[in-house]
């Protein structure tokens, strides 16, 4: 190359008080082509510098909402559309437990094209090279000393006047930065050929990797011995016992530890008769059994017991709890439809523990009276 061309002129200092001093007034002088090199960060630079705050947060964040937008959209439409279903009486369109997929898709969304777009916008990778690579001034900064270079193309640059600066600054060197060859000649390629292939290359040995381990290396001793553990496997031929099933029903008369059976099983006459109330109608039972209710009841009998179902048409409404016949049912009866079923109503024994069952009893109670107030409850 016949002509060298300037990149920037660069002065290095001994203090970070005096880069530091340098910095702000070179700011003040007007540049904005300039950049500061320290082995270390130094504490104020950036307002030194006058630096304002990086456009990399705004990417993060526009694909951040992008990714909660479309885990809102993606959710909606399948909750709401492809295969809308009342569960728990919680509607159709249910935001909060769309939580965990908007935070997963909005962190994802938000990291991927936050890091793609250092590296390819910000970076301009694949482009890694730079005038001040291997020069007497990185060299420098570093190790012990403290740097700031002024762009030749800063609108302000003129080459004695920033001499002139850095000599007034104090400098204890003042040095020329060039471009090589190299970089001149370079054109910033997005898809460059060699950076793709490299791509492409990572890319398979880590998806040979992944499936070399997932599917090879994980069933090989030891990391099989979990899997191939002396165990029985539903539906599978057992070994063990004469009927060639591993699927046996316990032994007649027998209770799980901890488990006392339900003693009227098919007897909702002595269930009415014997079964009492052990709550009291508290405010801490009536809040526990409305909650309760709502949840597992209110979807087919309606949050006031009316029989108003929720679930729009999809179920036979059942009859109201307010008729003289539930009324009349003492706690115990209703407490047995509530183990049992009755037509159509499955078992909820399994969702309600004993203490819900009469909990809802309770507010079944309060429910009926609301509706069937005595002139004497207005007093």
């Amino acid at each position: 190359m016949s002509e060298k061309i300037l990149y920037s002129y660069s002065a290095l200092f001994d203090t970070p008080d005096k880069i530091i001093h340098a910095a702000k007034t070179v700011a003040e002088k007007g540049f904005k082509k300039f950049d500061v090199n320290t082995p270390y960060p130094v504490h104020g630079m950036d307002k030194a510098m006058k630096l304002t705050k990086s456009k990399i947060g705004w990417v993060t964040l526009v694909f951040g909402l992008t990714g909660t937008l479309t885990a809102v959209t993606m959710m909606g439409w399948m909750m709401a559309v492809d295969y809308p279903i009342v569960i728990g009486g919680k509607p159709y369109f249910g935001l909060p437990g769309f939580g965990p997929i908007m935070f997963e898709l909005s962190v994802l969304f938000g990291a991927v094209i936050t890091v793609v777009a250092l590296l390819m916008f910000f970076l301009k990778l694949p482009n890694n090279s730079h005038p001040v690579h291997d020069t007497e001034y990185m060299k420098n900064v570093s190790s012990d000393k403290y740097g700031i270079l002024i762009e030749a193309t800063d609108p302000k640059f003129n080459k004695n006047e920033v001499e002139a600066l850095f000599q007034e600054l104090g400098a204890e060197k003042i040095l020329p930065i060039y471009f090589d060859e190299e970089e001149i000649s370079f054109k910033p390629k997005i898809f460059d050929k060699k950076f793709i292939g490299f791509l492409v290359i990572v890319a398979a040995i880590t998806s040979l990797s992944v499936y070399g381990t997932m599917n090879k290396v994980l069933y090989m001793i030891p990391f099989s011995w979990m899997s191939e553990q002396g165990k029985s496997i539903p539906q599978e031929t057992s070994k063990v016992f004469k009927n060639g099933s591993d699927m046996l029903p316990p032994v007649k008369g027998t209770v799980a530890r901890g488990y006392l059976p339900y003693r009227f099983k098919g007897q909702p006459d002595k269930a009415a008769e014997l079964l009492v109330n052990p709550l009291l109608p508290t405010e801490e039972n009536l809040a526990l059994g409305k909650t309760k209710f709502n949840i597992y009841c209110s979807p087919c009998h309606g949050y006031l017991a009316d029989g108003k179902s929720r679930l729009n048409g999809n179920f036979p409404a059942p009859p109201t709890l307010h008729s003289n016949k539930v009324r009349n049912w003492t706690d115990g009866r209703i407490y047995h439809v509530i183990m049992e079923g009755q037509n159509v109503m499955p078992s909820y024994a399994h969702q309600l523990s004993e203490k819900e069952r009469w909990a809802v009893i309770n507010y079944i109670r309060v429910l009926q009276r609301s509706f069937n107030a005595k002139e004497s409850d207005l007093l």
